[in-house]
């Protein structure tokens, strides 16, 4: 796995503070996509006390994470699927050539860089981008191919 065939993209940065006896002191969470446009993608959440540092962190924890994704033709996926986390829900539905990727920042993000080019997306429930993100993550691991489907029901007779 080269570091070159993967591309980054930051989801989010959010600031937290602690109030001290001498004043607040910040620390920063960064949501971060990593993907190679070819089926493999992954999210990571990383926190440090610098932007920098917590985007590197970012990085490393979605390249742990990542999963396969099947793409059917028109750059779709095989079936509608609906990913849940939290009190999140995302509905992610194929879509035919020329529709493009009909989603809101964090779900366009995950999957832009996993390869998808047409498909239809709906947050449902709480929209708090963390959940969000890894209910993005939950549908598309749960996505199965026609073989795939054709094996495991074969296996199960």
């Amino acid at each position: 796995m080269a570091d070159a065939d993967f591309e980054d993209k930051v989801i989010f940065i959010r600031r937290t503070a602690k109030t001290y006896k001498g004043g607040r002191r910040f620390r920063f969470g960064a949501m971060v996509a990593i993907g190679d446009r070819n089926g493999r993608v992954g999210v990571g959440l990383g926190k440090a006390k610098e932007v920098p540092a917590a985007v590197q962190k970012g990085q490393y924890v979605a390249r742990r994470n990542l999963i396969e994704v099947p793409i059917e033709e028109p750059g779709t996926i095989p079936h509608a699927v609906i990913g849940r986390h939290g009190t999140s829900q995302v509905l992610l539905k194929p879509a035919g050539a020329g529709t493009g990727v009909i989603a809101g920042s964090v779900p366009r993000a995950i999957v832009e860089l996993a390869g998808l080019r047409n498909l239809l997306t709906k947050e449902l429930g709480s929209r708090n981008q963390t959940n969000v993100a890894y209910a993005v993550v939950e549908g598309l691991k749960q996505l199965r191919t026609f073989e795939e489907m054709r094996q495991e029901r074969e296996a199960a007779k």
